[in-house]
């Protein structure tokens, strides 16, 4: 029972914590690939002046940084969670 508890509870703040998480993210990709590509504006699936190489390697760049921003976004969320509970959110 306080398993569900919790995890109804940590609900809203693991929707919070997505939703900061995919700002984040973006805001690093666009930081990196200025960086990298030394291009101001990432390519879009459908930009036609765009070869496939770039495209797809924008799209692995962002999927990666996404996916390290949410993982460490969502530890220190549970982490959180755990200090002031004294129990880990399932």
């Amino acid at each position: 029972m306080s398993k569900r508890i919790n995890k109804a509870a940590y609900k809203p703040v693991g929707v919070l914590l997505g939703l900061a998480a995919g700002t984040i993210a973006g805001v690093i990709f666009r930081q990196v690939w200025k960086v990298t590509a030394g291009d101001g504006e990432a390519p879009s699936a459908t930009d036609e002046d765009r070869g496939w190489g770039e495209i797809l390697a924008a799209a692995a760049l962002q999927g990666a940084i996404f996916a390290v921003v949410r993982a460490a976004v969502d530890r220190g969320g549970a982490m959180g969670v755990r200090r002031l509970t004294g129990r880990w959110p399932n």
